[in-house]
């Protein structure tokens, strides 16, 4: 038996995730905050041929709530053998820049939130002494950008707390920071599409696959470990001056 707890269940690469990870041996527990949609991925899923799925509807910002959610999951599921944090909006660069308690939320949900819940799992990975704990940041977080710092530092925030855990819970346990480019997504619709986006099907398949193998840091599609390589190696001093 496979038992796999995904957060945010309900956003496209997590749904494209769920359904390659599917086999008639995994028990499913998924967190999202939309009930209806929520259920709707559920039975989506048994359908296609999981052996149990167990939703919760909870709000990524209640953290006060997040022991007992846990503890639900315990119950349900016995242990956790792959975990999956794939909640997560795209903050309005211009409105957070004015907007304060705007700004604020959009910390909480992209960074506040994330940190603490995936410090309790891993918590709980390393007393089981085994598992993954798979974690969607963005390649946003890699340098700070005029147009999207506010998405950008709440995801940097989130990629070096990985790093430390990922340090921590070595050799046991396998802590995974995913790396999406441009992906064709809801939260996505209203911009502009070109060569450099994907599907969330592409991301799924590179993640699954990166579970398999434990890796660590996982750009995807592949080609944004270059790009974003070429971005961090341009000097402060010229960065500034570009429109990015």
């Amino acid at each position: 038996m496979s038992t796999i707890f995904v957060f945010g269940a309900t956003s496209a690469i997590a749904m494209a995730i769920q359904r390659q990870l599917v086999d008639p041996d995994a028990h499913f527990y998924l967190v999202a905050r939309d009930k209806d949609r929520l259920q709707s991925v559920a039975d989506d899923l048994v359908v296609r041929g999981a052996s149990a799925c167990f939703t919760y509807s909870l709000d990524i910002t209640a953290t006060e709530k997040y022991e007992s959610l846990l503890a639900d999951v315990l119950i349900k599921l016995g242990a956790i053998d792959i975990a999956i944090l794939a909640h997560g909006t795209l903050t309005d660069q211009q409105r957070a820049q004015q907007d304060m308690p705007y700004l604020l939320q959009e910390m909480q949900i992209n960074s506040i939130g994330t940190i603490t819940l995936a410090g309790m799992l891993a918590n709980i990975l390393e007393k089981q002494h085994l598992g993954t704990l798979c974690v969607i940041s963005s390649v946003a977080g890699d340098r700070g950008r005029k147009s999207n710092y506010v998405y950008g530092s709440a995801k940097a925030s989130v990629s070096v707390f990985l790093q430390g855990l990922r340090n921590r819970l070595f050799p046991h346990v396998n802590v995974l920071t995913v790396k999406p480019g441009f992906v064709i997504t809801p939260m996505t619709s209203t911009m502009k599409k070109g060569l450099l986006w994907v599907q969330p099907e592409i991301v799924a398949k590179d993640v699954c696959r990166a579970i398999h193998k434990k890796k660590d840091v996982l750009y995807t599609p592949w080609f944004w470990q270059w790009i974003m390589l070429i971005i961090k190696l341009i000097p402060e001093r010229i960065f500034k001056r570009m429109s990015l």
